[in-house]
């Protein structure tokens, strides 16, 4: 399996059951994320937010990612107990994840625990950075720098 670098898109932040939710989007140049499974992930999001615990600053991080194949991929990446990431996955079009059907905007929950592959490890690589830097660091947290505090755009893989 030749391996290549995918594109990452850094579309904004929103505000999603009651957590601030920095987006990252990676697809490849030869097949861009569809807006029919831009929407359908968007639309599953908040069943994958956790409430916030009331001690650390809401936030959370998607990584939404479409396969070479039929896959689509929606990961969120949420912070408690102040310094602890828990990821909730869900999944579509992906047989082998055993998926109902082929059809990237058909989300389901994945049964299984994972917390990215090499494409999507790279954002949590940086949130991880950024969470130090702008809410563990300082004297008091600055929820605002580490909504502002996103990863590059461009090439992600290597």
């Amino acid at each position: 399996m030749a391996f290549h670098d995918k594109e990452l898109t850094v579309p904004g932040t929103v505000e999603v059951a009651g957590r601030h939710v920095k987006r990252y989007h990676i697809d490849q140049p030869v097949r861009r994320l569809e807006p029919e499974v831009i929407e359908a992930a968007y639309a599953y999001l908040p069943k994958l937010l956790p409430e916030p615990d009331g001690d650390t600053p809401p936030a959370s991080w998607v990584v939404l990612h479409r396969g070479a194949d039929t896959g689509a991929y929606l990961l969120a990446y949420s912070w408690f107990w102040d310094n602890v990431v828990e990821c909730r996955i869900a999944i579509a079009g992906q047989p082998a994840l055993d998926c109902p059907s082929d059809d990237p905007a058909h989300f389901v929950p994945l049964d299984r625990p994972g917390v990215g592959c090499v494409w999507e490890l790279g954002v949590l690589e940086h949130e991880r950075t950024a969470w130090i830097r702008h809410v563990l660091a300082p004297d008091e947290p600055d929820l605002a720098g580490y909504l502002a505090d996103t990863r590059a755009e461009g090439p992600v893989g290597r």
